[in-house]
């Protein structure tokens, strides 16, 4: 035999064992990076068939790196060539890159058939790209490909997954014998939509179109209903289920637990749990967790730690579900512990585990725990996310912590979730609440689209604010941008008249809720009616419109008239309300202070030691004068009359200079604010004692001259106190902000922002 021949002969030996190794399913890595070897040795390349075979294995393998090279060294590759990587790509889930390749198949001027169509389709639809995916449709069409059963059934995913659900249906409507799979999405897509009558009737079509239906399309109506908050139907959806006679699976029973929960429904929760226990199904963890959730949302925290203590693996999920429902139920301490037994024993909490401990301080309270576990997550290397940082910023703004909510908006700057309408809300709520009403509306400003969510965000800031003009403006440029008010929006607006006593235009806004906006109003807006005209000295107008209300009035009302009642020392009417008051809230000890304040400012100092007894023998005692300061990124609590604080001395001292230089100008102590019978003497000594007062003199301690001060008191600003801050402004040139339980006080150069209205 001739060398020539001989060559030839192991030339198709190489290629027959080549093609060996790559027909072979169950190739190894390994072997296709042989093979690959051999066909660079033996300038195969040009056998189009034999690199697509090659480029199918590293694809298959997601070395998709090498599988792009070969597909780029094929000179002249096909339509099949390059179906196999963007096959590849979507089934991993690679879809920019399927885009990508689709893209350069068609620059080289080869049109896709009816195998990559369905493949590029998908990629759309996991990126929910709608403009590429009505290309893709185009081209589909262009092509002839568009009646093709698995093109179509990808279009209508692509549309549904793009929440283009009326042109899925018109993809739908062309498909000839449309599958249950098809059917099912559709369902289910209307059922997400909280479409009840379409979903409803197409299902009914899929049976009378010879089409059963199958344990997904249950499933999906259900998960449908459930997301789009229609519990009831959910449910009945899935007693229908039974009734027909389909065994729910455990995707049924963890889409109809959250439901039930949320309806409160503990008997049909009950009867779910006892089904789980009969199917064997306890060992699903996301029954578990749906379980465990399902009874949180009852508030059955014992049933709720027994289906926890008897799972056999924990799993991150079902923890998650424990730590909010117990959160859900004010049990915070037992939430915190089991949260830290968690990190200590390794278990790898997610993004889930930090969110959910972080709302559950900031909602009950624990604001600087809240804090410090932001901190914690991301020494743990968890990144926060746009759930985080709403949970996160209203802890800031509760606690005055400026510079930490500042750091939580550089981080959703630097994550680019700022301009998120949920993110920016809390951005703007944090903002107003620290003093910096300009940086909240910066933060309205910045987001491009906006929901009724973060309108009300903005009106409020205002209002706690005392910029009543300013909510008007916004509350009528929502209207004219296309947005309806709801009652949030009414409470913040007519919250927004009653801190400026714009008793004319709050009547206007109060009136116009059921005449023009067809909403009824509730008890929080009479409150803000009984607010605005009780401050405004109405008060007789304002116990009319209470004994007028077709509701009964609850202790925001009757507080609110109490309140007023002691700004302008009404006795009979304060009376009249305390009494209502100890009937719904017998255990506030609030109440009893300011009734037996406005007996103190009327000197009647026998009915103050009568309400001062009942206070005793209830057990009752005035929570005290508590303010924050934030100082060098650090929160300081500084309470009434505490002389345990390490810088107390110096705060004493800086004190009485000030009230020395005070006298000289003219200032003198507002006395008649201490409703005790004590001498003048004492009377100023307890008023050098008020919490908002040391919190400005620690403040000026220890910062530079002329930076701003943020204070926050638990109680509202008493009138010494008013007087003193302005002065302090002045005299110090500090820019001082107060938020006290009622509004925002802005003192700058001897002037405060409520014009002395509070």
């Amino acid at each position: 035999m001739s060398l020539s021949a001989q060559a030839l002969a192991l030339l198709d030996s190489f290629q027959h064992t080549i093609l060996n190794c790559l027909n072979s399913t169950t190739a190894s890595l390994s072997q296709t990076r042989q093979a690959h070897a051999h066909i660079l040795k033996t300038g195969l390349f040009n056998d189009t068939h034999l690199a697509t075979k090659l480029l199918s294995h590293y694809a298959n393998n997601m070395c998709f790196a090498d599988a792009t090279l070969v597909l780029d060294l094929v000179p002249e590759p096909n339509v099949f060539s390059f179906s196999t990587l963007i096959y590849a790509f979507s089934k991993f889930h690679q879809f920019h890159h399927a885009l990508s390749t689709f893209s350069q198949m068609l620059t080289r001027g080869l049109m896709p058939d009816n195998r990559v169509l369905p493949s590029a389709v998908k990629a759309c639809a996991g990126l929910s790209a709608l403009k590429p995916g009505r290309q893709v449709h185009g081209i589909a069409s262009v092509s002839g490909f568009d009646s093709d059963s698995f093109v179509q059934s990808s279009l209508v995913h692509m549309y549904i997954k793009c929440n283009q659900i009326r042109d899925a249906h018109r993809v739908f409507d062309r498909m000839f014998e449309p599958d249950v799979v098809s059917w099912s999405a559709l369902i289910a897509a209307y059922a997400r939509q909280g479409c009840v009558d379409e979903a409803k009737r197409l299902f009914s079509e899929m049976g009378d179109s010879g089409v059963q239906p199958n344990l997904i399309s249950w499933n999906g109506m259900i998960a449908g209903f459930n997301h789009s908050g229609l519990y009831s139907e959910a449910v009945l959806m899935f007693l229908d289920m039974h009734l027909r006679g389909f065994e729910p699976d455990g995707t049924t029973i963890s889409s109809v637990l959250p439901a039930v929960g949320d309806l409160e429904d503990l008997v049909m929760g009950i009867l779910i749990h006892g089904y789980v226990i009969k199917q064997g199904l306890v060992s699903d963890k996301c029954v578990s967790s749906a379980l465990i959730d399902m009874y949180g949302k009852c508030s059955c925290t014992s049933e709720m730690s027994q289906v926890f203590d008897q799972m056999d693996h924990m799993d991150v999920g079902s923890c998650n579900a424990f730590i909010f429902g117990l959160s859900r139920n004010g049990q915070v301490e037992s939430s915190l512990r089991l949260f830290r037994q968690l990190k200590d024993q390794g278990m790898e909490l997610n993004v889930v585990s930090w969110t959910s401990m972080i709302a559950c301080c900031s909602q009950n309270g624990r604001d600087m725990e809240a804090l410090e576990l932001f901190r914690e997550m991301q020494i743990a290397g968890v990144k926060p996310n746009s759930v985080t940082i709403p949970c996160l910023l209203p802890a800031c703004g509760n606690i005055a912590a400026l510079m930490h909510g500042k750091a939580a908006h550089c981080f959703s700057l630097r994550r680019g979730i700022s301009t998120d309408v949920y993110v920016g809300s809390a951005l703007i709520d944090m903002y107003a609440k620290c003093g910096r009403i300009q940086a909240s509306r910066i933060c309205f400003d910045g987001i491009p689209t906006k929901n009724l969510v973060c309108w009300n965000a903005v009106i409020a800031g205002y209002a706690m604010h005392g910029k009543a003009k300013e909510a008007m403006e916004i509350f009528d440029l929502m209207q004219r941008s296309g947005q309806k008010p709801d009652i949030i929006s009414f409470t913040c607006v007519l919250s927004a008249c009653s801190q400026s006593g714009l008793t004319e235009e709050g009547s206007y806004y109060f009136n116009s809720m059921s005449s023009k906006y067809g909403i009824e109003a509730r008890v929080e807006h009479y409150a803000c009616m009984v607010t605005l005209l009780s401050r405004a000295g109405k008060l007789e107008q304002a116990y009319a419109m209470i004994r007028r209300m077709p509701v009964n009035p609850d202790a925001c009302v009757w507080g609110a008239l109490l309140s007023s009642c002691r700004v302008h020392n009404n006795v009979s009417l304060g009376e009249v309300a305390a009494e209502k008051l100890f009937e719904l809230e017998p255990s506030n000890p609030g109440n009893y202070i300011l009734l037996s304040n406005i007996y103190a400012s009327k000197g009647m100092w026998n009915e103050v030691n009568r309400v001062r007894d009942m206070m005793k023998n209830k057990g009752l005692r005035k929570n005290p004068g508590c303010s924050w300061i934030e100082v060098k990124n650090k929160v300081h609590m500084l309470l009434a009359g505490d002389k345990s604080h390490p810088q107390m001395t110096q705060i004493i001292e800086k004190l009485d200079k000030l009230s020395m230089e005070m006298k000289k100008l003219g200032y003198f102590p507002e006395i008649n604010f201490v409703l005790q019978d004590v001498e003048e003497q004492d009377k100023e000594q307890i008023l050098c004692g008020h919490s908002e007062k040391l919190a400005v003199v620690f403040g000026l301690l220890n910062t530079p001259p002329g930076y701003p001060l943020q204070v926050i008191k638990n109680l509202r600003i008493c009138g010494d106190c008013h007087v003193v801050i302005k002065f302090i402004s002045s005299f110090e040139r500090r820019e001082i902000f107060v938020r006290d339980t009622n509004r925002f006080h802005h003192f700058k150069e001897g002037a405060c922002s409520c014009g002395d209205y509070w």
